[in-house]
């Protein structure tokens, strides 16, 4: 029915690795834990997974802190794990999807063990070592996502080294022809092993601009909301002026979707942000570059109400409308849970948790464009609000406890039994992040079992989608309407125009052919 990619109708089902199975009790998820499951999220009928890090690292950020991007880490388990992944996944219909992180790498990484040695090595220039100011001080005001400076100093090369998350995540400099080689040698790499795509980490953050380093420029318009994360120093700047979204980044984007076409029908997705997101999706997806951009607009941390729903929808939409470059999202591994974060908005209440996560998932999978369903919305799974200090893994949420959990609250493990020791996730005596008593309630494979359960609703509905050919053979849709509790539009193809209704008071879609 549909002459479309088929990344550009796709439902993709992400995994967060680490706490969706584990295979040998020792409470971590792994590889062979995600091939159990895979007939589980076969059934629900999604036509993609994108799994998040699994190379080896020293977890210091749990994954996106690489130390060798072409091998597993031996907790998640072995290379040949995953060929078998990717071998059960391709039998059931599955497309895959990795996560590689183009922006930085660990500090233990071997290149950057060898970059920091000294200023004349082979790798002397494959980060951005700057020299101090002359009172000492580091090169710019460029701040840290996870706070303090984004610059940390080195005494063996007397200089400093940018990192824009942990001082442990040190940037590659990207202006270098050979350390874009390297990375176009990991997609190879991948694709050769038959990955179908790639989620391209937080490539709003590579660096490839170099000396002189300008400063940002102070965000005018900053106030401090509620939340603690958004009083953070870093927020006080416009990081677009100089530190992030960097117009020499489309260099990488330019290689890697080079290498993606020798392969055939790849996919190529990248994860960005910025002060004008919009713009720097399109400056990510012009011809030749990125598939697609992952978009961020729905994912604020403190939820949207019906009015904001629509305005995060439209912005995009009116950029991109006719187009399968986008992809959207409610929920992922480094916000609350939808589920949670949306009643308050919306005015509802904790009952009305399953009908709103069922709504939502219609909702973004009748937009233009490609949708991520993170594990456990299928579920209806709640934020866990109440994981001890002691218990925190997340290095975001460490440096701000107790007033910011945070995202190990969205990261707790699934759970698959209700009456199975840690849910089914795991038969060892304890598990990386606390099982969540309230997920119980809500167990995968019992949630499976019982017809009127949110995933049985869900895949159903995805059943439905397949077959209309307004959401499959082309990327259109009208102007976003309908009154203060409901969003209106229609999609289009030559075959079809579909209103789709979705009414935030009573919390129902209706769909009619017009």
């Amino acid at each position: 029915m549909s002459e479309l990619a088929w990344w550009e109708t796709a439902v993709i089902y992400q995994i967060y690795p680490r706490s969706f199975q584990d295979s040998n009790s020792d409470g971590i998820g792994d590889l062979p834990g995600i091939t159990s499951r895979l007939s589980y999220i076969a059934g629900l009928g999604v036509d993609a997974i994108w799994i998040s890090p699994f190379f080896k690292s020293p977890q210091k950020d749990f994954g996106y802190d690489v130390s060798d991007y072409c091998d597993v880490n031996p907790e998640y388990g072995t290379l040949e794990d995953f060929d078998e992944l990717i071998e059960r996944a391709h039998e059931l219909g599955l497309k895959v999807m990795i996560d590689i992180v183009p922006a930085h790498c660990s500090d233990q990484h071997v290149w950057f063990q060898e970059s920091r040695q000294s200023r004349d090595n082979d790798k002397s220039d494959w980060f951005h070592w700057v020299d101090p100011k002359p009172d000492g001080s580091a090169p710019t005001n460029w701040l840290s996502f996870f706070g303090g400076r984004a610059w940390t100093w080195e005494p063996r090369r007397q200089q400093y080294y940018l990192h824009n998350f942990l001082p442990s995540q040190p940037n590659l400099n990207h202006a270098n022809t050979a350390v874009r080689e390297a990375l176009t040698d990991v997609a190879r790499f991948w694709f050769g092993r038959g990955v179908d795509g790639f989620r391209l980490d937080a490539v709003h953050t590579i660096n490839a601009d170099t000396a002189p380093y300008q400063d940002n420029e102070p965000n005018l318009s900053f106030s401090p909301g509620d939340l603690p994360q958004q009083q953070q120093p870093f927020f006080r700047q416009l990081h677009d002026s100089a530190q992030l979204n960097q117009p020499s980044i489309q260099r990488f984007s330019e290689a890697f979707r080079t290498v993606a076409d020798e392969y055939g029908d790849k996919f190529l997705m990248g994860e960005l942000h910025g002060d004008d997101p919009v713009l720097a999706s399109q400056n990510f997806t012009a011809p030749g570059r990125l598939h697609a951009t992952y978009n961020f607009n729905l994912l604020a941390w403190a939820g949207l109400n019906v009015a904001g729903i629509k305005s995060a929808i439209s912005d995009a939409i009116d950029a991109f409308n006719g187009t399968g470059r986008l992809t959207f999202a409610f929920s992922n591994h480094d916000v609350p849970r939808s589920g949670t974060r949306q009643l308050a908005p919306l005015g509802l209440g904790a009952d009305c948790q399953e009908a709103l996560q069922l709504l939502l998932m219609k909702l973004e999978t009748c937009l233009i464009g490609s949708t991520c369903i993170y594990q456990g919305e299928e579920l209806a799974y709640d934020d866990v609000q109440d994981i001890p200090v002691d218990l925190m893994q997340d290095p975001w949420g460490i440096e701000f406890a107790p007033v910011f959990q945070g995202r190990d609250t969205c990261r707790t493990p699934m759970v698959w039994q209700a009456t199975a020791p840690n849910g089914g996730f795991s038969a060892g005596n304890c598990t990386w992040l606390p099982i969540a008593e309230a997920h119980l309630k809500r167990a995968g494979l019992d949630e499976a079992a019982r017809s009127a359960s949110v995933y049985n609703r869900f895949a159903e509905f995805l059943r439905w989608r397949k077959r209309q050919p307004a959401m499959m053979t082309a990327n259109k849709m009208t102007v976003l309407s309908g009154d203060e509790t409901q969003i209106i539009f229609d999609r289009v193809s030559d075959d079809q125009t579909l209103r789709c209704t979705f009414d935030f008071e009573n919390l129902t879609a209706a769909f009619e052919e017009i």
